[in-house]
């Protein structure tokens, strides 16, 4: 459809020709329409045309292209596609032909929907598509085009505004060219229609009301309500009488208005929609009124003027200007990058109005040379402080250790002896546990060892009613068992042995072995040396035999072990896994403790002793760069508020496509001692999976996130629950849980080498709760 009467245009054109420098309006030709197909026959036959710009074909290939981000279309994919898209019709028959009379250009270009949804598609995520649609409603009013045309370019590339009205009365000099956006062809063109050619050359569907008189007490009403009331107002003219004037009609009508002054980085908020009492400038200047303003020379308009800006505030070389102003320059002067940051400022400050995103009146100084200067250089973090006070909770002046060996077989049997439960311990502490916190809390009687969950190091929002460290004690003691045997001492095990206080797991004695008994030395090895390994490896199929046996090694320990192995469910668990993953992330709890957990140098992890080391994760350079983006909390609470985050979910696709199994660890029952036991069959199957050389990775954190959902969502907010019981549906598709069990762990198998870096353990001396000579 043709907005602007193509017949009146077209005659306009044929009698003035782009000579004319009034003239700004463009011509739209749909496509499609056979009769407007003949108003373009017309111009080419009357020599109107120059210049032919037809790319078509190439704007609906990156439409395609950007509909579609996640997939890598081959050329002849992408060709049929195309075909598809125009649906048999010519492409010179598709969209838009747009004519543009002061250049004699005719350009194709694609239908307005499509057009604004590929213009904007770069500013995602930063404005979605919802507000994007919003922001293009709004009627705006640009009077002033110094600033002015700074600004309404900057609007009408990032698409913002559904109606321009542009008023100045001036025409440009080759003076105004030290900052206006204009070739010198257009000296002496009227600055409205200059910045009405330039936006609609970045955008032919935008609706303009072109007032080249600028506006006067005659057209202010006009200007502010022909067409429907302006939603928001730019004012950036130089008269102080209009400046005035703009502002009673704007706060009459509840228009808010922004000004920005090009020095300092001046921006002024002007909120009439909300605060229709509001004096004007701030009530800087005291009382204002318009028609007392007429007939003032310079003089008297000075000190006002002054009031308004702020005299105290300008920057000194404007300052110093002011004072030679018609002597040895004719004007305040203006630089084009302050031209430029004044159309940055008010746009920025216009979409967040127009979003609902900002209440405020007020004044705001962006001072790049207070910003920008020599000794504010910016002070880049150590790694270990990069994301705040993560490390806060678990840090100690103590420096981490690594794995330790196996203590040896006392000489005689007797009494065990406290260097011997010091080896113990010490070997213990290599099971694994959630974020690496290392719960486990020891006290030496002399005859006794009591184990604890320490408080401090339980509790988050994935260690539901402290299971995982339940698990975690589970697996710590059943290392000390292992190896305890494996030197001569059976374990006896007093559990939970008050029951008002539900940290004090066991009480732990060691008796030396009255008779022989079998020691699995296989698993007794992988003690020291069991780590999580995330490497991905390449696809291979997990043995029927080896499945089996670490089927009957949970069996053996009392929890049952479910596998899937073939690629369609693995392919299926990557996609749960990751939509899991982008859900933790995104919620503000999860994300807290999970970012708590990283440590951002290998300094940091040897200083703490605990938490995950960001090289454990296998990650490319370009992961670990997004995983130091998203650890900040503001760029989780913008993804969470744009529904973003699809890509989250990738990693974890990628991980299962370089599994070749996956495991779930379940147990009959949910309280404490359930989870405990169900920690020593964890780690009894991942020690026999070490036996074998497989690499071996807790996927768990979906399983926790399931745990809180099914126990009545505590916590999660509806929205969570909603998606998180969509991914429990599809997990169950793959996995059998009765109604009596609970899950334990989830894990992946791979055929990987060893991991380059393995988690560190707090000293030994941090585990014991008494002081025990070293």
């Amino acid at each position: 459809m043709v907005v602007l009467q193509p017949r009146s245009l077209l005659n306009r054109i044929a009698g003035f020709g782009a000579a004319d420098e009034t003239v700004w309006q463009v011509l739209k030709i749909d496509a499609s329409d056979d009769l407007e197909i003949h108003t373009l026959e017309r111009l080419m036959d009357d020599g109107c045309i120059a210049w032919v710009h037809d790319t078509l074909l190439d704007q609906v290939r990156e439409l395609i292209v950007t509909r579609h981000p996640e997939q890598k279309f081959t050329p002849a994919t992408l060709e049929r596609l195309v075909t598809d898209h125009l649906e048999g019709i010519p492409p010179e028959r598709h969209g838009t032909w747009v004519y543009y009379p002061w250049s004699k250009r005719l350009v194709h270009v694609l239908s307005e929907a499509e057009f604004r949804e590929l213009r904007t598609s770069r500013n995602r995520n930063k404005v979605t598509a919802t507000e994007q649609a919003k922001l293009q409603r709004f009627r705006l009013g640009i009077v002033g085009l110094s600033v002015g045309q700074a600004t309404a370019t900057t609007l009408a590339l990032e698409d913002i505004g559904g109606e321009f009205r542009l008023a100045d009365f001036d025409c440009l000099s080759l003076s105004n060219m030290n900052r206006l956006r204009a070739g010198v062809h257009e000296i002496g063109v009227n600055k409205a229609v200059i910045t009405a050619r330039a936006i609609l050359e970045i955008n032919p569907y935008l609706n303009l009301r072109v007032y080249t008189d600028g506006v006067t007490r005659t057209t202010v009403d006009a200007f502010f309500e022909d067409g429907g009331k302006l939603d928001l107002l730019f004012e950036e003219c130089d008269d102080l009488q209009m400046k005035v004037l703009l502002r009673e009609r704007a706060r009459a009508l509840g228009i808010p208005v922004l000004m920005e002054t090009s020095d300092r980085g001046m921006l002024d908020i002007e909120r009439f929609d909300l605060e229709p009492q509001r004096p004007l400038f701030h009530g800087l200047a005291g009382p204002l009124v318009a028609d007392e303003l007429a007939g003032l020379d310079t003089q008297a308009k000075v000190p006002i003027v002054l009031r308004i800006i702020g005299a105290d505030h300008i920057s000194p070389r404007m300052a110093a200007s002011l004072v030679d102003i018609e002597t040895t320059i004719k004007t305040w002067p203006q630089l084009a990058s302050s031209v430029a940051l004044g159309g940055a400022l008010n746009v920025e400050a216009a979409r967040r109005i127009m979003l609902d995103q900002m209440q405020c009146s007020g004044r705001f100084y962006v001072d790049l040379e207070q910003l920008v200067h020599d000794g504010m250089q910016f002070a880049y973090p150590t790694d270990s402080h990069a994301h705040g006070d993560s490390t806060a909770l678990h840090a100690g002046t103590a420096r981490a250790e690594r794995a330790p060996g196996l203590p040896s077989s006392p000489a005689n049997p007797g009494p065990i002896t406290l260097e011997t439960v010091r080896g113990l311990v010490h070997v213990a502490a290599r099971a694994p546990s959630g974020g690496n916190a290392q719960p486990w809390r020891v006290h030496w009687t002399g005859q006794a060892l009591h184990c604890r969950i320490d408080p401090e190091r339980a509790g988050t929002w994935l260690d539901f009613r402290w299971r995982a460290s339940y698990l975690a004690m589970g697996a710590f003691v059943e290392n000390l068992t292992l190896v305890a045997r494996s030197i001569g001492f059976e374990t006896r095990l007093r559990m939970f042995p008050d029951a008002n206080d539900r940290g004090f797991v066991c009480i732990a004695e060691f008796l030396p072995q009255s008779k022989h008994r079998d020691i699995d030395l296989d698993l007794v090895s992988q003690v020291p040396l069991r780590t999580t390994n995330r490497g991905l490896g390449a696809p291979a199929l997990l043995s029927p035999a080896l499945g089996t046996t670490l089927i009957e090694t949970a069996n053996a320990a009392g929890a049952r072990l479910q596998i899937v192995a073939d690629r369609p469910a693995l392919e299926l668990l990557g996609g749960i896994l990751g939509a899991g993953d982008r859900l933790r992330i995104l919620s503000a709890h999860f994300h807290r403790d999970m970012m708590s957990e990283l440590r951002w140098s290998e300094d940091e992890a040897i200083r703490t002793g605990d938490g995950i080391d960001v090289r454990t994760l296998e990650l490319t350079a370009a992961d670990l760069a997004g995983l130091r983006l998203l650890a900040a909390p503001a760029v989780r609470s913008t993804l969470s508020s744009i529904g973003g985050g699809k890509g989250l979910e990738r990693p974890s696709a990628k991980m299962m496509a370089g599994s070749m199994a996956a495991g779930m660890l379940s147990i009959a029952g949910n309280s404490p001692l359930a989870f405990f036991h169900g920690g020593r069959a964890m780690q009894r199957v991942w020690l026999r999976a070490g036996v074998y050389g497989i690499a071996f990775q807790p996927v768990t954190a979906i399983v926790y996130q399931f745990m809180r959902l099914d126990e009545g969502g505590e916590g999660l907010d509806s929205e969570l629950q909603i998606a998180l019981r969509d991914l429990r549906s599809r997990y169950l598709e793959l996995f059998h849980v009765a109604r009596d069990e609970s899950e334990l762990m989830l894990f992946r198998m791979a055929q990987a080498g060893p991991p380059r870096v393995q988690s560190l353990r707090r000293p030994l001396q941090s585990f014991f709760s008494n002081d025990v000579p070293e």
